[in-house]
Parts: structure tokens; C-alpha cells; sequence
């Protein structure tokens, strides 16, 4: 059988479909949040455009068609998460940051779970948002760490059929919600027991963002995803249902490695998006600058060969997303080594496509000038967040290297 990489009609419509959407409506996200300087009423701008984004279907896109979604493989959803990242990554990256904080439920929920709680997001999905609460204040990175004194310091006690969660955690995108009081559902990392390691321990609690104890105490304001919000939680006495935890005590490592294997994927149709932005902005200058001279830049060889290096980083950066979102549909995500490869490789051709654009255009990409300076604000995110390339995703593949009988071909057959 031959390898195919045409798209299906379907899959071309939705790719125009999400062209335009981009097109119509989230190019109009940049001049909307410069309006706003602070970091969360940047965030809060953005809710029309989250409104008309879920009313496109984009959050039914995120759940199985079993608990009322639109069911969207993996591989279809980057298509349009392409598409949708050329023209912003703000109001994307909360779509994201919804699905992440879902993912806890959709793989390791109960049904009753399920259907409550995705049922709940899909009533209302333009005014919910889901948030992953991962990160500690000290970071995220040895979440698994075996030393019970170390890693997630965030914990639950069972008092009779209540979890009692006390914890502070940053980063947690989307936990604010829209009205700055806590996002509908917010997925917990915390920990059972303070004297066992998290193999033990590790659990996903599912807290409605409105439950008494959950505050928000502030907002990190980043450089750049300037209107993705980046709320500091603090969980003080947070008392839920018993049932609200997903799975057992010790879930908590296979909970979360399943859900940024999600993201892990999906990054790389992002980076893809920005750095398409960046080569149209300098292909448009290369085309129709001429820097004083006689011709425009284009006629140069070395300008010609710069553009030759971006596009090229697009297309492997594209590709490969597309290998290893198929691999998680055909796998049913067993295997998520090339999802991993994907965020890391990626995310570093990215940063290295919008520095090399801007080495074309000049100094003008420095300033306001240029679209360029903010579009590598926002790559620089890309290696940093969502499992840092350093301190977990490159930790995740080292690890894989090590296990007894790894195979070095089986993601590249489709194992």
C-alpha cells in the first residue's frame, strides 16, 4: 500500500474552513488586545473571539462523539490548528488549554464522568473553560520525582467522602475563567499521601472552578502569547466529592503523560502556524523591498537561500506533526514517542524560522515596525512550555532509550 500524504475532500474543507475562520476572524485578535495592558484583560478580550470559535464547532472538536462531540481525530484537528495559529495563537492556545484540561477526563473518567462533565463544557462551550492545574510555584518538571519530600506539594486528604485540597499552583492556563473567579472545571495535581511517592499517590482531582477555597491570587504576565492567561491558584481547604478523583491514587503519572502527549502533538501544528506567519512576512519583503538598492532583496542569493531554510523547516516541522498525530489515532495513543519528537523538534525549528526571518528583514523586525518581534515572543514559548524541552521532553525520550527492549524503528513502522 502506498504511503499517502493527500488530504481527503473533507479534510480540504475543513483546512479552507479553517483558513477562513482565521482569515475573518482572528486576525482582527492583535489590534483587540493592544488596547489592553494588563495581562488578564488582554485574556478577557478575547472571550468574543472564543465565543465565535466555539459556535465553528472547534470545542465540540475537542470530545468523542459518544459524549456529544464532533469526535475530530487528532490528525484533522492539527489541520486546522495550522490554520488557526497563522493568524493568532492567543485564542487558540485557550481552545488548547480547554482540551488539556479535559484530557484527564476523557482518557481516565469514569463514564458517569464523562458524560457529566464534557456534557457540562458542551452546554455552554463559547462561556466554559477546563484548565490542567499541573505546575507547582517551584515547577513542574520532577512532578514524578520518587523522594515523597520532593515533586507535587499540592495535596488531597480523604475526610470521610470529601477530598480536601490544599496547594498553590502557577501556570494553570485558563484558570481564571472568564469572569477572574475560576475557570467551570479545573483538573487538580495534587497527592494522596505526603509520605508516599507519587507511583502511590499522584492523582487528577476534577474541582468546579465556583467550589469555596479555590483563588485566584494573581496572573503571570508573559512575554509573549500575550493574551493567554497565566492565573496563580491557590487551593486553600478546597473540599469536593469523593468521586471527583479520575481513577485511583498513583493514576496520576499515566493521567498526565496521556494528556500532554495531546498537546505534545498538537505544538507542532502551532509552531507550523507561526512560522508560516513569519515566512509570508518575509517572503512579502524579500519580494518587494530593495533596502536602498536596485532590484528587491530577492534577486540576492543569499536572501533567496534564508527563505529556502524556513520553508523547508515548515514542511518537516508539518510533517512530522502529521506522523505522529496519526500515530496517536492509530495507536489509540500507545505510542507517543514521535508526539514528544514532535514538540521538541519543532518548537526549536520554530524559534530558529522567525530569529532567520528576522535576520532577513533587518533591524526593523525589532521594533513595532515589523509583526516579526511579537511572532518571536511568542515562539520562544514554544521549547518553555508544556513540558520544557530540557527538563521533560528530551528526560521523556532519554527514558524511553533506556527501557528494556526499546525499538528504534517501531514509531517509524507504525508500532
Amino acid at each position: 500500500m502506498a504511503i499517502d500524504f493527500s488530504l481527503s475532500p473533507e479534510q480540504q474543507a475543513l483546512q479552507a474552513g479553517a483558513r477562513q475562520f482565521a482569515a475573518g476572524v482572528l486576525s482582527q485578535v492583535k489590534a483587540t488586545i493592544a488596547l489592553h495592558p494588563a495581562h488578564e484583560d488582554r485574556f478577557f478580550a478575547t472571550r468574543p473571539f472564543y465565543a465565535q470559535m466555539a459556535q465553528a464547532g472547534f470545542v465540540h472538536a475537542l470530545f468523542p462523539k459518544a459524549y456529544g462531540g464532533s469526535g475530530m481525530s487528532i490528525v484533522d484537528f492539527a489541520l486546522a490548528a495550522e490554520e488557526l495559529c497563522v493568524a493568532d495563537i492567543n485564542v487558540p492556545s485557550t481552545l488548547l488549554s480547554t482540551g488539556l484540561g479535559m484530557e484527564p477526563i476523557i482518557g481516565y473518567g469514569s463514564e458517569e464522568q464523562k458524560r457529566r462533565w464534557i456534557g457540562e463544557i458542551l452546554e455552554a462551550p463559547g462561556d466554559r473553560l477546563a484548565a490542567l492545574a499541573f505546575t507547582e510555584v517551584t515547577g513542574g518538571s520532577n512532578y514524578d520525582c520518587p523522594d515523597p519530600s520532593a515533586g507535587v506539594q499540592t495535596f488531597a486528604r480523604l475526610e470521610g467522602d470529601e477530598w480536601v485540597i490544599n496547594g498553590q499552583k502557577h501556570y494553570t492556563t485558563n484558570g481564571c475563567g472568564w469572569d477572574g473567579k475560576g475557570a467551570h472545571l479545573i483538573s487538580v495535581v495534587c497527592r494522596t499521601d505526603p509520605g508516599k511517592p507519587p507511583a502511590e499517590s499522584l492523582a487528577v482531582i476534577v474541582v468546579p472552578g465556583s467550589t469555596p477555597g479555590v483563588e485566584v491570587v494573581g496572573y503571570l504576565d508573559t512575554v509573549g502569547h500575550r493574551a493567554v492567561v497565566s492565573p496563580r491558584i491557590h487551593f486553600n481547604n478546597v473540599r469536593v466529592p469523593a468521586g471527583n478523583i479520575l481513577g485511583k491514587p498513583g493514576d496520576g503519572i499515566a493521567i498526565c503523560q496521556y494528556a500532554f502527549t495531546w498537546t505534545a502533538a498538537l505544538i507542532g501544528a502551532a509552531c507550523t502556524g507561526v512560522m508560516r506567519a513569519a515566512f509570508d512576512i518575509a517572503f512579502d519583503f524579500a519580494k518587494n523591498d530593495k533596502r536602498s538598492g536596485n532590484v528587491p532583496v530577492i534577486e540576492h542569493q543569499n536572501v533567496g537561500y534564508m527563505l529556502a531554510d524556513i520553508k523547508m523547516r515548515i514542511e518537516a516541522a508539518r510533517y512530522l506533526t502529521w506522523k505522529a498525530c496519526h500515530q496517536l489515532d492509530v495507536t489509540d495513543r500507545r505510542s507517543d514517542e514521535l508526539a514528544v519528537m514532535t514538540k521538541v523538534y519543532s518548537s526549536e525549528l520554530c524559534v530558529q524560522a522567525v530569529y532567520d526571518a528576522m535576520r532577513l528583514v533587518g533591524v526593523d523586525s525589532y521594533t513595532v515596525l515589523s509583526p516579526l518581534s511579537g511572532l518571536m515572543q511568542d515562539a520562544l514559548c514554544f521549547p518553555l512550555y508544556d513540558g520544557g524541552n530540557m527538563g521533560v521532553r528530551r528526560r521523556q525520550l532519554h527514558r524511553k532509550f533506556q527501557a528494556p527492549g526499546y525499538d528504534p524503528m517501531a514509531s517509524a513502522e507504525g508500532r
